[in-house]
């Protein structure tokens, strides 16, 4: 929703203006939009525009290597023919002028009344129409354009930057869109300045596919894909629609429509580009980000544009816009697999066990087993509690941190013979990689002096062995993270468990059972945590806000060894 606004119907023009004051070195507000600042040699004006709601597009784009000049006009709105005109007076600079948008009805005859009066003029015109989304029409010509829009844009500027004449420009901008296609899908609709409901909802738990730029829905909805099932839904059509005698070659947008986050983005484009490249297509200079926006909407679309000789060179030609830069000479130096970045890290060898060892490791893993069953069935639990005076992050963490630990046991042992020593430092190793944040070094720094404690040397081990590696498990966390009892951290249930079982092995008891009671300890000191003050870690800021809830990794920690006790040794010797 836009929030920030005087009167809803002077949204576009206040926009503007401050967009004009913002970049007022490289461009200049003229009626209807803005247009380049002259520099260097006359050039064919490539003129774009269409509706507002959109940035980059329109605006955004006008600058060297780009566009000469955008037409601005109201949101979702084609603008006048007037505001076409006017910007394209302002943009020629003699040598022709090339008028592009999307094919839509307003934008076609709006643009192409400007034209006619161009001409007339004795300004050579020429109109290039962007058709690139497959998912309205099954023709060309009555395809509308959504983020192909780009693709084409930046064809023509680079071809006009080069010093080629209208004729060539105009070709160029044709097979660029001759060579594009595209797809989106929405997770949500889009909302007008003023208004209270979006332009289309999305059913919870679906997507609409095939979506237009101007709050226009999908063609259809289909439940809410996996990232993996996204990629497919996005790229297999688009690859389908690949224009005759198609090349190798792709220029590549990953679009994202208003809200989706960069991150999000990130992820879907790793496995699009596989997808791409197990189709035998080479992916270059890929652009991940909005580039073709609608506002507020959430979602994203893919576009190819299959690329010759010619489109390659100005598909990676240099650009230099308020919204959009590319430039090749500071990569020109860098070259893949230099000195230094094979990317191939040589495996530790696994060093020898005794048998008694070898038969802890299994235990181990199993004890990671029944810790990831855990802390998956917890996270959201945990998350929650977190989240009172935190960043919510905690059950996140704790299950990534479980889940490489785990994996990496199972590597471990595919590979060979291994100590239950080794296994917890690589389980530890793996953990603090993983899940990072605070409670991913203490976990993952803890899990390696347990199993420096243990040691994969030992002919038999027992009890004593077990409790001293809790105490190792225990003392790298006070140590690495300072904490004491009642600062309202995960010492709180873990060091009253130590000392537990350490009084339960000492008095004879069968292990399993001291661990047992130490974990019935642990469960209840971390619920006694509510009561506490946080003095250290995320939480202090708020300590106010956070008594009356535990804390979250205190209560992780009473979960695992909960979870854990039914599973311990028990207590007997394991004998080579």
């Amino acid at each position: 929703m836009t929030r920030i606004f005087n009167e809803p119907e002077n949204f576009v023009d206040d926009q503007l203006a401050g967009f004009a004051d913002l970049y007022a070195d490289r461009l200049r507000a003229v009626p209807g939009g803005v247009v380049s600042r002259q520099g260097g040699q006359p050039q064919v004006a490539v003129v774009i525009g269409g509706g507002s709601g959109h940035y980059p597009a329109f605006a955004g784009l006008v600058g060297p290597g780009l566009a000469t000049g955008a037409v601005v006009g109201n949101i979702f709105t084609s603008p006048s023919a007037a505001q076409v005109y006017s910007v394209a007076k302002a943009a020629d600079q003699g040598r022709g002028v090339i008028l592009s948008f999307g094919n839509y009805a307003g934008d076609t005859m709006n643009f192409g009344i400007a034209a006619a009066r161009l001409r007339k003029e004795g300004i050579d015109t020429r109109i290039v129409i962007v058709t690139d989304d497959i998912a309205s029409a099954q023709t060309e010509q009555q395809r509308r354009g959504i983020a192909g829009d780009f693709t084409v844009f930046k064809v023509m500027g680079a071809a006009a930057a080069a010093g080629q004449g209208v004729d060539d420009v105009e070709r160029v901008g044709l097979a660029a869109n001759g060579a594009t296609r595209s797809l989106g899908a929405a997770f949500s609709g889009c909302t007008m300045p003023g208004a209270d409901t979006p332009l289309f909802t999305v059913p919870e738990g679906q997507i609409g596919v095939g979506l237009g730029i101007h709050g226009e829905p999908g063609i259809r909805d289909e439940a809410l894909p996996t990232a993996a099932d996204l990629a497919a839904t996005l790229a297999d059509p688009v690859l389908a629609q690949a224009p005759d005698e198609a090349g190798t070659r792709v220029g590549v947008i990953l679009n994202g429509l208003g809200t989706t986050k960069y991150e999000e983005l990130f992820l879907l484009w790793g496995l699009i580009a596989a997808r791409l490249r197990e189709a035998g297509l080479e992916v270059v200079d890929p652009e991940v980000g909005e580039l073709v926006t609608s506002l507020d909407m959430g979602g994203v679309s893919l576009t190819l544009m299959w690329l010759d000789d010619e489109l390659a060179e100005y598909w990676t030609a240099d650009t230099y816009t308020p919204a959009y830069r590319k430039q090749q000479t500071p990569l020109a130096g860098m070259v893949r697999g230099a000195s230094g970045e094979t990317g191939v890290e040589e495996a530790e060898s696994i060093p020898a066990a005794t048998a008694a060892a070898r038969q802890l490791a299994t235990i181990v893993v199993q004890g990671l087993q029944t810790m990831a069953q855990t802390l998956h069935a917890n996270e959201k639990e945990l998350g929650d509690i977190d989240a009172v005076a935190g960043d919510g992050d905690h059950g996140r963490g704790m299950v990534k941190g479980v889940d490489a630990a785990l994996d990496a046991v199972q590597h471990e042992s595919r590979r060979g013979e291994p100590g239950a020593a080794w296994l917890l430092r690589q389980a530890g190793l793996a953990w603090a990689e993983h899940a990072g944040g605070t409670s991913g070094v203490l976990w993952g720094a803890a899990l390696e002096a347990a199993g420096g404690s243990l040691t994969d040397e030992r002919d038999s081990y027992a009890a004593a062995d077990y409790v001293a590696a809790a105490a190792a498990f225990s003392g790298a966390i006070t140590d690495l993270g300072g904490a004491a009892v009642e600062d309202k951290t995960l010492v709180d249930s873990l060091a009253p468990f130590v000392d537990t079982l350490q009084a339960g092995v000492d008095d004879g008891t069968q292990f399993g059972e001291a661990f047992a009671a130490a974990a019935a300890v642990a469960h209840q000191k971390a619920a006694d945590t509510a009561d506490l003050v946080p003095k250290l870690g995320r939480a202090r800021p708020l300590a106010d806000k956070s008594v009356g809830t535990p804390d979250a990794g205190a209560t992780s920690f009473a979960m695992i060894v909960g979870g854990l006790a039914p599973s311990t040794p028990v207590g007997q010797r394991h004998d080579a």
